[in-house]
């Protein structure tokens, strides 16, 4: 089973994701509601892949993925930006600052899955 870490403070937002994977079987999810509590929860587990928003309080999606990326154990990681920005300056932001993937709230529940299979999760 794979572990996922989901990161957004929107409960709801959390939920549809963490049901969207749950409901296969073959993934295990984490809740985070902000990047420090994500940074958090990364001291206890190693997840297989992220999905992050990229409005938050306390830390955003952005200065999440920095701090993530300055971990060697999360180099690799893939964290795919699951948020209401969409466009061509936060996608690139996203990009910068280490994003390996990029969605657009609402999401469709099947093309969450599709992602998860780019990277063969």
């Amino acid at each position: 089973m794979k572990l996922v870490l989901t990161i957004d403070d929107s409960a709801v937002m959390r939920q549809m994701v963490k049901f969207t994977l749950e409901s296969t079987g073959m993934y295990r999810c984490l809740e985070a509601e902000d990047g420090e509590a994500a940074l958090r929860q990364l001291e206890q587990h190693t997840p297989d892949l992220i999905v992050c928003d990229i409005n938050m309080p306390r830390m955003n999606g952005y200065e999440f993925t920095r701090a993530l990326r300055q971990k060697p154990a999360f180099l690799a990681t893939p964290l795919i930006m699951l948020t209401t920005e969409n466009n061509e300056e936060a996608m690139q932001k996203s990009k910068d600052a280490g994003a390996t993937g990029w969605m657009s709230k609402p999401f469709q529940p099947e093309k969450l899955l599709s992602v998860m299979k780019k990277f063969q999760l």
